[in-house]
């Protein structure tokens, strides 16, 4: 299964997303693939790396890239939770990436949050959110499928 974050609103101090899934589109006449929209993500500042900006602690969305998505467990949260894996680059500056519930850019310190962004610098309904995405990742995994999320 792919994720894709596709960053619409890279404000100050808050990035908003909207994050799809992929599927394959059987159809017979326009056979393909589709990103069907998911919900909405907030995520902390966004800054261009690729052009010398630097990560500030706590206050840095991750870069756009291409990660490998598990559930694990989270002794923060106390329950079980998706993370994001990337290579050992990734994992020593931007360990411990979730996706995760919360409403607004204080409630990140560089994780994903999910929701519905109904509210400026907001999202909503996040655990109602979160717990469908840990299931869509479950289904995916008890299919035997790889997880991805691709964020752009």
């Amino acid at each position: 299964m792919e994720l894709i974050l596709e960053r619409i609103a890279k404000r100050k101090t808050y990035t908003i997303g909207r994050l799809y899934i992929r599927r394959q589109v059987i159809d017979e006449y326009l056979p393909g693939i589709e990103d069907q929209y998911f919900c909405d993500t907030l995520e902390p500042t966004w800054r261009d790396y690729a052009n010398g900006a630097y990560k500030v602690k706590g206050r840095s969305a991750i870069p756009e890239g291409r990660y490998a998505v598990v559930i694990s467990y989270s002794p923060k949260f106390k329950q079980w939770l998706p993370i994001l894996l990337g290579g050992p680059e990734f994992n020593r500056k931007w360990q411990g990436i979730r996706i995760h519930a919360g409403n607004c850019s204080e409630d990140t310190e560089g994780c994903i949050l999910v929701g519905k962004n109904r509210e400026v610098g907001k999202v909503l309904d996040s655990r109602i959110w979160v717990h469908r995405l840990k299931q869509k990742i479950v289904e995916a995994k008890d299919r035997g499928e790889a997880v991805w999320i691709t964020i752009r």
